[in-house]
């Protein structure tokens, strides 16, 4: 079928191939867990296989121990590293401009114009659809979406299985609860404090522990409240990527509510992010699905789709906390 414009097709390619970068630094900036990963260095993409394997130690070396002089050393076989394994996730796109569309904007600068605002939109779109998604339990959309908090963290840590993992047999891949309800005790101000304190024991091991507290609109508030006769600092290396944080202990702690927070109701996560991965396929982390020109076969128009391929995994679930009523 002939194009309405030909000498401008390539256009879209190059203007949505031009900007991947930008899009996916623009995705990760627009959640405060996501942009903690990318300063970790903990956005690390896959070159293929059907799932993501996750390496982790679940045992320590039974061969370690005290000797004297000549004792004999143990050298038993030591299985201590397995792997959670993650379904890659798929989310795309489109941004669609047709044929009459070419020809009302048929300057090379007014075409321009008419993609960057639609790309704007289409990288809005993307990244607010994996920021909402971070917080999955991975069965929205028929099982299409994100593996995220819900399931890394969920409601009840003793059941369900994980990356391939039972929680209920395997104690080591059970995450951290604090429930107001279960502890009959009524959130507000003024136990905001004393249950974080309680989560934060049950997550530490010596100097690893958690680094990001993200809270939904009502914890935060509540956490605010109890701060209001205590000095606040913020800190300037979370403030540029545009989340303002105070501290709980030495966590930064977010508000992921506010307009359009994606955060569950009454409900915040303590999370030790060393432990967090995002692991975007290397071919599909934000980019065009094929710098080729698409066109539809019944309509004078072409696409080009932003696509993603990845998941959000984990490698230590025992790491991570709840806190919810």
């Amino acid at each position: 079928m002939a194009f309405a414009n030909p000498s401008v097709t390539d256009i879209i390619a190059t203007t949505i191939q031009s900007r991947t970068k930008k899009i996916a630094d623009n995705v990760t900036k627009n959640n405060a867990l996501l942009a903690r990963l990318q300063q970790r260095g903990n956005v690390k993409t896959i070159s293929g296989g059907n799932t993501i394997l996750q390496e982790l130690s679940f045992a320590e070396n039974g061969n370690a121990g005290f000797y004297s002089g000549y004792d004999l050393l143990p050298v038993a076989a030591q299985d201590v590293i397995s792997a959670a394994e993650f379904n890659l996730k798929q989310l795309a796109c489109p941004v669609v401009i047709s044929g009459l569309e070419m020809l009302q904007n048929s300057g090379r600068e007014q075409l321009i114009d008419l993609l960057e605002a639609r790309i704007n939109v289409a990288e809005a779109t993307m990244a607010n659809k994996l920021a909402q998604s971070i917080y999955s339990d991975g069965t929205g959309s028929g099982g299409k979406e994100i593996t995220g908090l819900n399931a890394a963290v969920p409601s009840n840590p003793l059941t369900g299985t994980y990356a391939g993992i039972d929680r209920a047999t395997y104690a080591f891949w059970r995450s951290q609860l604090y429930d107001f309800s279960a502890q009959s005790v009524t959130p507000g101000s003024s136990t905001i404090q004393a249950a974080l304190n309680s989560l934060w024991s049950s997550l530490v091991r010596g100097a690893d522990r958690p680094d990001l507290v993200v809270l939904d609109n009502t914890y935060w508030t509540y956490y605010m409240t109890s701060l209001q006769a205590q000095q606040r600092f913020t800190d300037p290396a979370t403030g540029s990527l545009g989340f303002p944080t105070v501290k709980f202990m030495d966590s930064d702690v977010v508000l992921d509510g506010g307009l359009g927070g994606f955060c569950p109701a009454a409900t915040g996560f303590m999370l030790n992010t060393k432990y967090i991965f995002l692991r975007p396929h290397a071919q599909r982390n934000m980019v065009a699905l094929s710098p080729n020109r698409r066109y539809a076969i019944n309509q004078d128009a072409e696409v080009q789709i932003l696509a993603f391929c990845g998941n959000l995994t984990c490698s230590g679930a025992q790491y991570q906390g709840r806190i919810q009523n």
